[in-house]
């Protein structure tokens, strides 16, 4: 299976679901999003390994870099390697050297991991496909034009609730009309929706 590889493009608080916040991944040579929703803490982990804030005491993913060294363990690189039902799972590939391990783990935790061991972060190309948000030209210059609406929240929640009673090609517009405006929150539920009904 062919990989892509992708980058961190931002990380924003949920409008929608309280405690939870959007993870864009981008590919690197392309014009694809991946918008994975995560919790909080594993959040807080990666907004702090990449503001490089070192915390009074080890974080659990700084436990798991320094119980890997003892062990002569690092990472090489982390996969987004499965979809199933809207949940996104991940590898995480390990090496002494001499022996390699591949580690099941959340995407959030994973990505988490790999900002620490400076280690790629890769996703199979059918995910992508099946998950992924393609940007074009348009919708990037169309998206800097819109502000924000003032309830945007109560808009949003309001449009998860009917999500289920509405119809594929609706479903179909609405996701076109997320990527434009950049609510990438917005449009991985809508695609979720999509892939149940697949």
């Amino acid at each position: 299976m062919e990989k892509i590889k992708l980058e961190i493009l931002g990380l924003s608080s949920s409008q929608s679901q309280s405690g939870s916040f959007a993870l864009v991944l981008g590919e690197v040579d392309g014009n694809r999003r991946l918008p994975i929703i995560i919790g909080m803490f594993e959040a807080q982990a990666i907004a702090i390994e990449i503001e490089k804030i070192q915390p009074n005491r080890p974080m659990t993913h700084d436990l798991f870099k320094s119980f890997a060294h003892s062990f002569n363990y690092s990472v090489s690189e982390v996969v987004i390697s499965d979809l199933r039902e809207g949940v996104f799972f991940a590898k995480i590939l390990c090496s002494n050297g001499k022996d390699s391990v591949e580690v099941d783990a959340r995407p959030s935790d994973a990505i988490a991991i790999a900002l620490r061991f400076n280690a790629d972060i890769f996703c199979y190309e059918r995910i992508l496909n099946e998950a992924g948000i393609v940007l074009t030209e348009e919708g990037e210059e169309e998206a800097e034009e819109i502000k924000p609406k003032t309830a945007k929240a109560k808009a949003t929640a309001k449009k998860e609730e009917g999500l289920k009673d509405m119809s594929v090609d609706k479903l179909n517009k609405m996701l076109e009309t997320a990527i434009e405006r950049e609510d990438y929150e917005m449009a991985a539920k809508i695609r979720d929706e999509l892939s149940k009904r697949n």
